[in-house]
């Protein structure tokens, strides 16, 4: 709770995993999770998981202001997970009603590829 004081009070929102419940006591701004967690979110911005276009489609029944759509390309922090591709996932976001955001094996470079969506990194954003 502490850190999240810190983070709003610098403007940056807070967004807690899993728990809408946890969320709550911690005073965070957003739910990150699946489209069934993020549905009990209350009055918190919803940000849904997406992996395949039944999944965009729970995500806008669950009212996700957001969705976080991945893996687009293989990545190490899911290793041997099965992945979008670029083409798919462009074909899954265009049916988005909520602003994508893109994860998985992203960098600048192949981020440019699926504009107008945004993006986010780990290894991708490390020299």
């Amino acid at each position: 709770m502490r850190l999240a004081r810190i983070a709003q009070a610098r403007g940056i929102m807070v967004a807690l995993g899993g728990d809408p419940a946890l969320a709550r006591r911690w005073g965070a701004d957003a739910v990150y999770g699946a489209s069934d967690v993020v549905a009990g979110a209350g009055g918190a911005i919803r940000i849904a998981t997406v992996h395949s276009m039944r999944e965009l489609a729970d995500a806008h029944r669950a009212g996700a202001n957001l969705v976080m759509m991945s893996p687009v390309y293989a990545t190490r922090s899911h290793p041997g997970a099965g992945k979008l591709g670029p083409v798919r996932a462009r074909l899954i976001a265009a049916r988005a009603r909520v602003p994508v955001v893109m994860l998985g094996g992203m960098d600048a470079r192949r981020a440019r590829g699926l504009s107008p969506h945004g993006w986010a990194a780990i290894d991708g954003l490390s020299g």
